[in-house]
């Protein structure tokens, strides 16, 4: 995998989220769409290109493990822990949320948050200094695109700027771990 961001590429895809638009960007899993995490406008652009359930919630990326207190309440220490010896993605869910627009938030509260590990989305994080929407290229109800020559035309032309970075990369197709963690550190798994 290549490591090297072109600057062009990065800062299209910054003004695009800061402009409230959507982008088709590679991450540490697949493909996914993404926006500003804490611009609801945008976040419903999101959940009408894909068709997807409102009462679905959306998973954000951060670049690193510091930024969680900005955007959740009550973090606990294995939170750290497991992200740091984590060699997988892994996507946690946390109760409490804030700072984020109330539609990427689940009704309950809770928000799916991944320290993402991934030249492009590091860079696009660390510049644009917000949580970033991650949900997979796809309508809602459709297989995940496991590659960039997978993603539908729809999805295509409902965003807005898509990366270069990575196109030709293949991947395996597989999401993150996704486990729920609650205040008192008790966890379960959602998605292995």
């Amino acid at each position: 995998m290549s490591t090297f961001v072109e600057r062009e590429d990065l800062n299209k895809a910054l003004e695009t989220l800061k402009n409230g638009g959507l982008i088709l960007y590679p991450t540490d899993t697949i493909w996914g769409i993404g926006c500003d995490a804490t611009n609801p406008e945008a976040v419903e652009k999101i959940y009408q290109l894909k068709g997807r359930d409102k009462t679905k919630s959306l998973i954000i990326l951060l670049h690193n493990e510091n930024q969680l207190a900005s955007y959740v309440n009550d973090i606990p220490d294995v939170a750290y822990q497991l992200i740091e010896y984590t060699d997988k993605p892994l996507t946690i869910v946390y109760s409490n949320a804030k700072n984020l627009a109330p539609n990427a938030i689940a009704a309950d509260g809770s928000i799916g948050i991944r320290v993402v590990k991934h030249a492009f989305c590091e860079q696009l994080l660390q510049r644009f200094r917000k949580p970033i929407i991650s949900t997979s290229a796809n309508i809602s109800g459709e297989p995940s695109a496991k590659d960039f020559d997978e993603i539908s035309p729809e999805i295509k032309n409902g965003v807005d700027y898509i990366v270069a970075y990575d196109r030709d990369v293949k991947t395996d197709g597989r999401s993150s771990t996704i486990m729920k963690l609650d205040s008192s550190g008790k966890f379960e798994f959602i998605r292995k």
